[in-house]
């Protein structure tokens, strides 16, 4: 049931209790008379009217989003007017009569406004409380989304730094192929263009399953190959249960270009890559070994940091909140070991996209 057929249904059934919860024992005690009942009957659609005309008047002049302190005092007023409208719609039409009531017996008739200011007192803050906790709701909700919508931004913004950064590396690779060994470029022209086109699609994708960042990676390290030759050696060892995870794209090829980059560019007689993957309590472990020392120019300070490390932690952060971590170290001396955590899903809630309608 919608929540707008709801509302009527209780706008109907609370009126009719309300009025014949009075005018049952006046029957049973005077008798029944068709004035009495057309009089109850209109008294029930006079206080539907007058109920939902508040509800109209307190949604567009939004007096939910008012301080508290205000909107009560607003809440009893209204209850006291409406309450006083309904003393004199039923109160005797004819001048005298009114004027008997109001001179004669002031308590009397103000003690019947006390008595109807009560009952309308009653709906409208059942439905005041209900509008505030559903306007809250709301503003809850569009919270979420703006921070959803930041964060997507921001993993749109890091994802783009990355394209540049690794197509200038990998042209370099491959420059020298092209007059020396033709068959390799062409080999070379077609590793370089995957990685282009799982760059060109990170910017679409969230995630990607660790197989294919995985095929990236191995692209990429073909193509350092050419230049580094026997210098670069690299094994990847991946989990078979992990080869659907998903993960950031492209994020893995930017820990294994700066492994190159600061590490086995580095040493004198070249170096190692060794990149693995397994499931550890039902998180994603990832490690990335390579020779080398950790250094100031890696810190996320320095423009490899910058958009290489210091992104990958935050597209982590981004994408998974805290069930995802980032870390680098020296794992002995002459090698340095990133590992990389990813839960099965990201911690930030699932909204629906439907409207929070309210009464």
């Amino acid at each position: 049931m919608s929540k707008r057929r709801i509302y009527w249904t209780l706008q109907i059934i609370g009126w009719s209790v309300l009025i014949m919860f009075e005018y049952v024992p006046y029957v049973l005690e005077y008798g029944f008379d068709w004035d009495n009942f057309y009089n109850a009957l209109i008294n029930i659609v006079l206080g539907i009217i007058l109920t939902h005309t508040y509800r109209l008047v307190i949604r567009k002049w939004n007096w939910s989003s008012l301080p508290l302190p205000s909107l009560g005092f607003r809440v009893v007023v209204s209850a006291l007017v409406l309450g006083l409208i309904m003393a004199l719609i039923n109160q005797p039409l004819d001048r005298h009569t009114l004027e008997q009531n109001l001179l004669d017996q002031p308590l009397v008739f103000w003690g019947y406004v006390l008595s109807w200011w009560k009952s309308l007192l009653a709906w409208m803050l059942s439905y005041t409380v209900y509008h505030y906790l559903e306007q809250t709701r709301l503003a809850d909700y569009e919270k979420i989304m703006l921070t959803m919508s930041m964060r997507e931004a921001e993993a749109k913004v890091l994802r783009s730094q990355l394209n540049p950064h690794f197509t200038f590396n990998a042209l370099n690779s491959i420059r020298a192929l092209v007059y020396e060994d033709p068959a390799k470029a062409q080999i070379g022209i077609t590793q370089l263009s995957n990685i282009l086109r799982n760059s060109l699609l990170a910017d679409r994708r969230k995630t990607v399953d660790l197989q294919e960042e995985l095929r990236t990676v191995e692209d990429y390290l073909e193509l350092e190959k050419v230049r580094y030759e026997d210098r670069l050696q690299y094994k990847i060892l991946a989990d078979p249960h992990t080869v659907y995870w998903q993960v950031p794209p492209m994020m893995l090829q930017t820990l294994v270009e700066n492994g190159i980059k600061h590490g086995v560019a580095k040493e004198m007689g070249g170096g190692f890559v060794e990149l693995s993957s397994e499931i550890v309590d039902d998180v994603l472990l990832i490690i990335i070994r390579n020779s080398g020392r950790l250094t100031s120019t890696e810190s996320t300070s320095s423009e490899s940091g910058g958009v290489g490390l210091k992104n990958t932690a935050e597209r982590l952060s981004v994408l998974y909140g805290k069930g995802a971590s980032f870390r680098i170290f020296q794992e002995d001396e002459k090698t340095v070991r990133s590992e990389v955590r990813v839960p099965t899903m990201s911690e930030n809630p699932v909204i629906s996209a439907k409207e929070i309608r309210s009464f």
